[in-house]
C-alpha cells in the first residue's frame, strides 16, 4: 500500500507520489514533473507522404523553439486544435510531432491555470476534440491540486529519454507478461518522470524512472531500479499483483493512494488506447517545475544536484 507524500513541486503539470514500500507510512514521490521498429498501430509516415496538413503545420512552433501558450481563449483554442490535429495525423513528421507534443502540453497547462476559459475554448475547437480537451483539463487540474508551488528548483538531473520505440517495446513486453495494458504503463511513466527525463530520488527515497520505494522494489523489482526496462516490468508486476488489468482503478490506487492520480493516469491511458498515435505526442512533453515565481522549464542538461 502506498501513501501520498506532498511533493517538492510540479514537473509539467504535476509531481506525484509513486508506488511505496509495504509500510503504510512510507510514501514515494513522482519526480515530476512518454520494439526497435515502429509497431503497426503507431504508424510512421512514409517517405513520399506529405507533411502535416498546412493549416495545422503553420500553427506549430518552429523545430526546437519553446512554444508559448496563447493568453486568450480564442488563441488557445487555435493552438490546441493545431496540436491535437498534428498529433493525430499520419502525415506528421517526427520533428513536427516534437513541436506538436510540446505545444499540446503548454496549452493545457495554460487552460488548467485559467479554468474560466473552458467553455469558450470548447466552443471554438472541433466537436471531436471536446472529449480530449475535457480529459486533459480534468487530469491537469486534479494533479495540480495535489501540489503547491515551490521556492527552490529540485535536485534533479534532466536527460534525454530513451527512444520512443524502445520504451514502447518495454511497455508491450510488460503487457504480454503481466496483462497490464501498455498505455497505462506509458501514462505512469509520463507522470512519474516524463518517461525517464528526470533523474532523481524523491525526499521519501523513491527511485528510478517509475519511482519505486526500496521496500517495494525489493518485493517486485528484478535487476536495476534505474534501468528503464527493469523498472517498467516491475511496474507491470506490481500492478498485476494489485488487480490489474481486471481492476485497474484499484491497482493504480495501490501504486499511488490518490483518486486524482488514478483519474489522471486513466485519462491519459484511455486517450492512447483510443488513438495510439497520441503516445508520440505525450513522449515529447517536457519537464516543467511549478515555482512561486511561475512555471520553470527544466531543459535537458539541467543539473540541480551540484
Amino acid at each position: 500500500m502506498t501513501r501520498l507524500l506532498t511533493v517538492l513541486g510540479l514537473v509539467l503539470l504535476i509531481a506525484l507520489a509513486a508506488c511505496t514500500a509495504d509500510d503504510p507510512d512510507a510514501a514515494s514521490q513522482s519526480a515530476l514533473t512518454e520494439e526497435p521498429a515502429a509497431p503497426d498501430d503507431v504508424e510512421a509516415p512514409a517517405e513520399d507522404e506529405p507533411a502535416t496538413e498546412p493549416e495545422a503545420q503553420s500553427a506549430l512552433p518552429p523545430a526546437g523553439q519553446v512554444p508559448v501558450a496563447a493568453e486568450d481563449p480564442a488563441g488557445l483554442a487555435r493552438q490546441i486544435t493545431a496540436a491535437e490535429q498534428a498529433i493525430r495525423s499520419e502525415h506528421t513528421s517526427e520533428e513536427e510531432m516534437a513541436s506538436a507534443g510540446h505545444l499540446q502540453q503548454v496549452t493545457y497547462r495554460r487552460l488548467a491555470a485559467n479554468p474560466e476559459w473552458r467553455d469558450e475554448v470548447l466552443a471554438q475547437v472541433p466537436q471531436e476534440l471536446h472529449g480530449p480537451v475535457v480529459a486533459h483539463l480534468d487530469a491537469s487540474a486534479g494533479l495540480a491540486s495535489l501540489t503547491r508551488p515551490q521556492e527552490q528548483l529540485p535536485a534533479w538531473r534532466i536527460v534525454e529519454p530513451p527512444p520512443a520505440d524502445e520504451l514502447l517495446a518495454y511497455y508491450r513486453e510488460a503487457q504480454e507478461v503481466f496483462g497490464v495494458p501498455w498505455e497505462y504503463l506509458a501514462a505512469i511513466h509520463l507522470v512519474e518522470t516524463r518517461m525517464g527525463r528526470i533523474q532523481g530520488t524523491s525526499p521519501a527515497g523513491a527511485q528510478g524512472p517509475m519511482q519505486f520505494m526500496p521496500g517495494t522494489w525489493d518485493a517486485y523489482g528484478e535487476g536495476d531500479v534505474n534501468d528503464p526496462r527493469d523498472a517498467i516490468l516491475a511496474a507491470g508486476r506490481y500492478l498485476s499483483a494489485n488487480g490489474a488489468p481486471g481492476t485497474m482503478d484499484a491497482a493504480l490506487f495501490a501504486y499511488n493512494r490518490s483518486d486524482a492520480y488514478v483519474r489522471a493516469i486513466t485519462a491519459y491511458a484511455e486517450q492512447m488506447r483510443a488513438d495510439p498515435r497520441l503516445y508520440r505526442g505525450f513522449y515529447h512533453w517536457q519537464v516543467y517545475y511549478r515555482t512561486v515565481d511561475g512555471d520553470q522549464l527544466l531543459p535537458v542538461g539541467y543539473d540541480g544536484t551540484s
